[in-house]
């Protein structure tokens, strides 16, 4: 059994599944990770609007978290993610 069966098993779109891998991928060992959504997109050469669909099927999962991260000066700074395995 692998260790992403849980994952196989659920009814995600293909997007989300990518996307939920590729998460996993860059967190550190608390599971949490900041990349942009245009690297991401760019990465798995996706648009995206759908790597913003990706998230938000992985957060109605349960499988994601998101949170929003200021700079110091109160300006908006990436969205950390909040990887959450089943």
């Amino acid at each position: 059994m692998g260790r992403l069966d849980f994952l196989y098993r659920m009814e995600l779109p293909h997007r989300a599944i990518s996307v939920y891998i590729y998460l996993m991928d860059r967190a550190n060992k608390d599971g949490e990770c900041w990349p942009a959504i245009p690297t991401i997109a760019k990465e798995l050469k996706l648009s995206q609007s759908t790597v913003r669909r990706a998230l938000r099927d992985l957060r109605k999962a349960g499988l994601l978290e998101t949170e929003q991260r200021y700079r110091t000066k109160g300006g908006k700074s990436s969205l950390l993610y909040k990887i959450r395995n089943h």
